[in-house]
């Protein structure tokens, strides 16, 4: 009797999975978000700014509110993504309350509402900690000494927690209890692994600056969560000389990812303008990305010709810039004006900003 084939004899050859083609954002989701988007004419119209703060002012509060909010979150071991969350809970509220006082009415401290949005943020994002290790965490990042040691019967501890506590209400009052955020490092993320290149780490570590940076910087309302991430896709591309091909039927990467090229270059634009206007020393990632992309003299990104599989790569070459040689010798030098990296910047803008502003007030 012969011997009976094995049953893998009769399976068919393995063939790779295919690519699941990107879906487009949420409806609902992008809908909500949309709500929180405004011009850059409106962003120079806060409630702030027509108290008679300026808007450079507004900007430089802005940058400490969320890096006093970074710093926390590093002390607590958080995640970027509630990092992020709460960066964007502080800027939309600033949106619809002023940071300038008015008679009878005294503002809200930047670093309280630091504070308060962080806390909102671990319970929307699941990454909760303990009242007391936030508190302690505020108090010693507000007086710039991590080793500072925090009586739980003392003043300050109880002051801190009353607040945080107290306006956690307002917080989301003023948000409308629109608490669903969409944050771009998770699309980020899937738009890496879609291109399979999740594992180059140049190329990851620039994307994933572009966006850390950005938390400090109005952008998440001015731009979706996806276009940010798409624009980081785009700059750590550039600067790394990765080029994606385009889909079976022909269309670039970006309209595969359901982003107009426009909005990506916005989105690069102001970034730019940004790193541009922050003073932090040179050799970061985020904006080395922005000056490659900015910079006539940058690598091209694509080149026009075909794959080995039919598809064909397409340019993507920025429109001229007159800033561009300006941000090229800015990014040379030794006083360039980059972005504020992840675990840098916290500590040294609350070490530059935070002594004078450490107590909260009551």
């Amino acid at each position: 009797m012969p011997p009976s084939a094995s049953s893998a004899d009769h399976l068919p050859p393995h063939q790779p999975a295919a690519r699941q083609r990107p879906k487009s954002p949420d409806r609902v989701l992008a809908e909500a978000e949309a709500q929180w988007l405004f011009t850059e004419q409106e962003l120079l119209h806060t409630p702030s700014v027509q108290d008679g703060m300026s808007p450079e002012k507004e900007k430089e509060i802005r940058a400490k509110g969320v890096n006093f909010i970074r710093q926390v979150g590093i002390m607590l071991k958080l995640p970027e993504l509630t990092l992020s969350t709460a960066a964007i809970f502080f800027n939309r509220f600033l949106m619809r309350v002023s940071l300038v006082d008015r008679p009878g009415q005294k503002a809200l401290h930047h670093y309280t509402l630091g504070a308060t949005a962080l806390f909102l943020a671990t319970k929307v994002e699941e990454s909760c900690r303990k009242m007391k290790d936030l508190v302690v965490a505020c108090c010693r990042v507000a007086q710039k000494n991590p080793n500072l040691l925090i009586d739980e019967q003392s003043k300050d501890f109880w002051k801190w927690r009353d607040t945080i506590l107290l306006n956690e209400d307002v917080l989301l009052e003023m948000l409308c209890f629109d608490l669903t955020i969409e944050a771009p490092h998770k699309q980020l993320y899937e738009m890496l692994k879609y291109y399979q290149v999740h594992h180059n780490k140049q190329l990851r570590n620039a994307a994933w600056a572009f966006v850390t940076d950005s938390n400090i910087t109005q952008l998440c309302l001015l731009c979706s969560s996806h276009t940010i991430a798409a624009a980081a896709l785009y700059s750590a591309a550039r600067y790394c000389n990765v080029a994606f091909p385009d889909s079976p039927d022909g269309r670039p990467w970006w309209h595969v990812q359901h982003v107009s090229l426009e909005d990506i270059l916005k989105a690069c634009n102001y970034m730019a303008a940004n790193y541009e206007h922050v003073p932090i020393k040179p050799g970061h990632e985020g904006a080395q990305t922005i000056y490659a992309i900015t910079s006539p003299s940058a690598p091209i990104l694509h080149q026009d010709t075909t794959t080995s599989n039919g598809s064909k790569i397409h340019p993507l070459d920025p429109p001229h810039d007159d800033r561009a040689a300006k941000k090229r010798r800015t990014s040379d030098s030794a006083t360039t004006a980059t972005s504020v990296h992840p675990h840098e910047a916290a500590s040294r803008t609350v070490e530059s900003h935070g002594s004078e502003e450490g107590e909260v007030e009551g």
